[in-house]
This record gives C-alpha cells, sequence and structure tokens, in this order.
C-alpha cells in the first residue's frame, strides 16, 4: 500500500521555463529535511516557452513531480484550481513557480500549520518587486476591498499552506471567475500569518500589466460583490438630492425675478451628465446579467490536455 501524502505542492506554470528545475531541486531538499511524503504538480498554463518539455523531463526524473497541461491559458487562478482538484496531500501548499516564493519558508509555514492552524498565509513584508508593482497592487487591493468589502492584505498573495479540508471547500465553490486568495478567505477556518523571505525575479517579468490587474480585479468585484450596485442605489439618490438642491435654487431666482435668460450651457451639460450616468448603471447590471448566463451555461472552467503521473 502507497503511503499517504503528507504535503502536495501545487505551481501554475507560465513563462518559467528557466527556473522549474531549480524548484524541483529545492522542493525535494526542503522535503527530505522535513522528512514527510511529498507531491510536487505542477501546471503548465499554455506557456509560450514550451514549459511543458520540461515538466516531461522532471516527470520522467522524479516520480514525486506531476505535471498537468492546460488545453489553453485559462489564467493563473484557474491553473491552481486546476492543480488543486488533482492534489491528495492531507496539506496543500500553493506557490508560484518563479522562485519569489522561497522553498525553504515551507518549513516554517508546516510547522506553523501542526500547532493547530487550517491555513497559514505566508507574508511578505518586503517584497523584492519594482516600485510599479508595489503600487499597482497596492492599490489593486485597496479597491478590490472596498468593493468586495473584504479585509485585503497587498503583502500576502498565493504563497501559503492549506488543510485539505480547506481545498475541499474551495473546489466546491462553482464560481467561474476564481481569485484563490479571496477564495481561500472566504472559505474560513482557522487561520495565520507568518512573515516569510520574499525573493528577487531571477529572470524574466510580471505577466501582470496595469491592463490585467484591472480586469482581474474587476472581474472578481464583480464575481465576489454586489457592492457596485448598491453604490449606485446611493449614486441615484445623491444625484436626485442635488437636483432637488439646484432645483429649488433656480425656481426662488426666477421666483425673483433674477433670471431672464434661461441657460443652454447648464442644460446641455445635465443632459450629457445624466445620460452618462445612467448608460453607466446600465452597464454596470449588463454586466452582472453576462455573469449570471455565464453561470447558466455550466462550462468546464478548465481543459486538461495532458497528464502524467496522475
Amino acid at each position: 500500500m502507497n503511503n499517504p501524502i503528507e504535503i502536495s505542492v501545487v505551481a501554475p506554470l507560465y513563462n518559467t521555463k528557466e527556473t522549474i528545475s531549480t524548484l524541483v531541486s529545492q522542493l525535494e531538499s526542503v522535503f527530505a529535511q522535513l522528512g514527510v511524503s511529498f507531491e510536487i504538480i505542477l501546471v503548465d498554463d499554455a506557456s509560450p516557452q514550451n514549459d511543458w518539455l520540461v515538466v516531461e523531463d522532471l516527470c520522467k526524473r522524479f516520480s514525486s513531480v506531476k505535471g498537468i497541461k492546460l488545453s489553453r491559458n485559462f489564467g493563473q487562478h484557474i491553473a491552481i484550481t486546476a492543480g488543486l482538484q488533482y492534489s491528495s496531500g492531507k496539506w496543500v501548499v500553493v506557490m508560484d513557480a518563479d522562485l519569489q516564493d522561497t522553498p525553504t519558508e515551507i518549513i516554517s509555514l508546516y510547522k506553523t500549520a501542526q500547532s493547530g492552524y487550517d491555513l497559514v498565509y505566508a507574508q511578505r513584508k518586503v517584497r523584492q518587486d519594482s516600485w510599479y508593482k508595489r503600487q499597482t497592487s497596492k492599490w489593486f487591493y485597496k479597491i478590490f476591498g472596498f468593493l468586495t468589502n473584504t479585509k485585503q492584505d497587498a503583502s500576502i498573495g498565493n504563497f501559503g499552506i492549506y488543510n485539505q479540508k480547506v481545498i475541499q471547500s474551495i473546489l466546491s465553490m462553482k464560481d467561474a471567475t476564481r481569485y484563490f486568495p479571496t477564495m481561500a478567505q472566504w472559505v474560513g477556518f482557522k487561520s495565520t500569518s507568518i512573515e516569510v523571505q520574499h525573493a528577487a525575479r531571477q529572470t524574466g517579468k510580471s505577466s501582470y500589466n496595469l491592463y490585467k490587474l484591472f480586469h482581474l480585479a474587476f472581474d472578481n468585484i464583480i464575481a465576489f460583490s454586489d457592492k457596485p450596485l448598491r453604490l449606485t442605489i446611493k449614486l441615484g439618490f445623491l444625484i436626485s438630492l442635488i437636483s432637488f438642491i439646484i432645483g429649488t435654487y433656480y425656481f426662488i431666482s426666477y421666483s425673483l425675478g433674477q433670471i431672464k435668460v434661461t441657460g443652454f450651457t447648464s442644460l446641455i451639460l445635465s443632459i450629457w451628465f445624466l445620460s452618462g450616468i445612467i448608460i453607466s448603471l446600465l452597464g454596470i447590471i449588463g454586466i452582472y446579467i453576462a455573469k449570471i448566463f455565464d453561470k447558466v451555461k455550466d462550462r468546464p472552467i478548465f481543459i486538461v490536455e495532458s497528464k502524467i503521473n496522475i
């Protein structure tokens, strides 16, 4: 009988061809120190750098390495979901494959989890990223937290260790839009965070630019919260109040004979302003309806093209 897996590592791959082998080597060393059974699940999210060729070689050399190749690029968080679905460990570590998440920190995460926690987040107090990425990430989390009524910490990402019952709870969520940190937060359970060392990127650059961050934030705000709809109601009441005040002012001014000629500019500006507000509100409602349509179609959130050692 095979020994049960103690720790599964799930790492999504996208343009990480040059770091995958080093990652696996360092993980092998870490688990040798811990003395526990493990598996390393590498999920190729249709990387254009042929990461899969490296994965195939590693799977031949190490029985502990398992490979999953998605049929196309579904995105980082869906790739994580695919890896989670095939994980069998009592504990699951989620981490990036670019070596910015330091494998040796798994020892601290695992030991902390053994003291009675179901989730242990890795907190990157000193992020080894560019000023631009730190600022965009900071504002992403601020806006995302405000519009979803959740507490977001820019120093915490995907990296952490999670009990299998947490993972199963996350997998039970049928949301088509996936964002792993928020989903882990939503399911609850006993959690804590520890400070970890965040390494500088060794090769390449992040695949997240400003547009992708905005798109990610927008999709997840719509998926995780109805606050934008509730804000539109408040905006409508505010516009109505302002309109009533201005209308009252102009009525009094007209009654006192202070207005001789009605203003064309104010009329045109009011029409354009209110038309813009109405179109924006309809757009927000339309997006929610589109998300409902996607949910009703019930398509699989990912498609696996190939599997190795699974």
